[in-house]
């Protein structure tokens, strides 16, 4: 049997390689990329057919692979978990329109917030639609995961989600690979009405969908996912999901003596769940993300104080990842141990890398500003959102990918200018798209300043959609020409760059200011790789 180290991501995707995958969608976003890498790495290797690019965005992934499902084929969409709310719309109407061939959502949680702006639970997503959801606890449940989810998607016709957290994306283990299965063959669903959501055909679907829950309930309670494992302690039971199993074992060493639930398919093996309370005084929850098990559980099986413990009483911190340390506090056990920390480490805040054009751009739009002392930088999500901090502090807001035009728009439409909007290449044609056109379709007096960086710098360089089409993109959506500018972020262009910032904010309608420059992150592995192939 071979075997491969791989990353969380890694073990997922390779699972869906060898399970026959025929097409691969996404938009990059942390903890979630590597899936998409690694297949793209694998098809590049290996020769494979399978079709894997960046998508737009989230949702556009997300309907290519309903496509691709739609053919018969099996496919599979990767995102974070902020990216499931882009995608939410097809997310939903998928599980009333079904799936032919297999068809998976991987989504990847960030609790603790490592690099998002929320701790997003992507299990709520599953009652809004209605579907399975797989969360592997280890890498090989990783691996195996993207079989046994294809299996069920055609079998049950319904999408399947698979929820990844961060240290489950991002540790490695050992995994056991299986053999790598054909792909299926093209065959679109003889029902022709199948994806045709007009509403005499969605009744039918969604009845359909609500007909199937007590199946998909079933096999939650027969998943190799879901397992009960009996304990001699019954004073207290314990109740783990996902990665959460992994931290129980390290504070028992492996030896927990209660009996212990563990829980990673949805939806909840109630049945599992019933024998757990019958045997136990107590139990306790540790699950990653939000209290989602918890709260079903005081629904479903009553509040019942003093005998359901976890994130809502406290027991366990409301906030924040889980970790082995986490846990053994709230089942008053001994500390594990830590590594030690050196005590030269000096916490060092993020910054923009040296020599970055983003450095120069907001050199010179701070110069402008200096002077409108009223007006605001509306930014958005990228590496650009650095300049919020010290020595920039150049942008006054971040919310959400695409928010940066439309609340610029907003507030000027509230009276306040100058309203500036910074946003970079990709998520401009991730989600900036549309706030431009309603900017220009009123001429309101924004100013957009595009920060093309010719890739997706922030999730580690992939392509971005926009390399060498954004002035068109501008001009196509109405922008007029002479606003739209383009300028070279380096120092000694920095009295041209403020003068053309300058003349485009006091310009009393829509305009558009381009900063190309690649960034230095990716031009030093385009230079590395020219010399390599010399």
């Amino acid at each position: 049997m071979t075997t491969k180290l791989l990353l969380g991501d890694e073990a997922l995707a390779q699972g869906a390689l060898d399970a026959g995958l025929s097409g691969a969608y996404a938009y990059p976003g942390t903890p979630s990329t590597e899936i998409t890498e690694y297949v793209q790495r694998c098809v590049r290797e290996e020769g494979l057919g399978v079709h894997c690019r960046w998508s737009a965005n989230e949702k556009v992934a997300l309907e290519e692979a309903i496509g691709m499902s739609y053919a018969g084929k099996r496919a599979m969409v990767s995102m974070k978990h902020v990216g499931l709310n882009v995608a939410a719309d097809p997310f939903v109407n998928a599980a009333i329109a079904g799936a032919n061939g297999g068809l998976l959502i991987n989504v990847a949680d960030d609790p603790s917030m490592h690099s998002s702006q929320n701790e997003q639970d992507s299990r709520l997503y599953t009652d809004l639609a209605l579907v399975p959801c797989i969360e592997p606890s280890n890498q090989q449940e990783a691996y195996d995961a993207p079989a046994y989810g294809f299996a069920l998607s055609e079998e049950m016709r319904i999408p399947v989600l698979i929820r990844l957290t961060t240290r489950l994306a991002h540790s490695r283990s050992v995994v056991a690979l299986k053999g790598r299965r054909a792909e299926r063959k093209l065959s679109p669903p003889t029902d022709r009405r199948q994806y045709i959501l007009l509403p005499m055909n969605a009744r039918e679907g969604y009845r359909n969908l609500i007909a199937r829950q007590p199946e998909l309930a079933a096999k939650s309670e027969t998943s190799p996912f879901n397992r009960y494992e009996d304990g001699p302690e019954k004073s207290v039971g314990i109740i783990a999901s996902g990665i959460a199993y992994n931290y129980v074992q390290e504070a028992y060493a492996g030896a927990c003596p209660h009996p212990l639930l563990k829980i990673s398919q949805y939806p909840i093996p109630l049945a599992l769940v019933r024998k757990l309370f019958a045997q136990c005084d107590r139990v306790i929850l540790f699950e990653e993300g939000y209290p989602y098990v918890e709260g079903k559980l005081r629904g479903l099986l009553g509040d019942r104080d003093g005998v359901i413990h976890g994130r809502l009483d406290g027991t366990v911190p409301r906030t924040g990842e889980l970790n082995p340390g986490v846990v053994a506090r709230a089942l008053n056990l001994p500390m594990p141990p830590g590594l030690p920390q050196a005590d030269i480490l000096v916490p060092r805040p993020p910054a923009l890398c040296p020599g970055c054009p983003h450095d120069d751009t907001y050199k010179a739009l701070n110069a402008v500003m200096e002077s409108y002392p009223q007006g605001r930088v509306f930014s958005d999500i990228g590496c650009y959102t650095l300049g919020a901090l010290p020595p920039h502090e150049a942008i006054d807001t971040c919310l959400e990918m695409g928010a940066s035009i439309t609340m610029a728009k907003g507030a000027s439409d509230a009276g306040l200018t100058p309203a500036v909007a910074v946003i970079g290449d990709s998520t401009f044609t991730h989600s900036g798209m549309t706030g431009l056109l309603d900017c220009v379709s009123e001429d309101a007096p924004v100013t957009i300043i595009i920060l093309d960086n010719l890739t997706v710098a922030m999730t580690g360089g992939q392509d971005s959609k926009a390399t060498n089409r954004l002035a068109a993109i501008c001009r196509g959506l109405g922008v007029s020409d002479e606003h739209i500018q383009t300028i070279v972020p380096l120092p000694k262009n920095h009295q041209q760059n403020v003068a053309v910032i300058e003349r485009e904010i006091k310009h009393q309608g829509t305009s558009v200011i381009i900063a190309v420059r690649e960034c230095v992150q990716t031009l030093r592995r385009h230079a590395k790789e020219a010399n390599n192939e010399e």
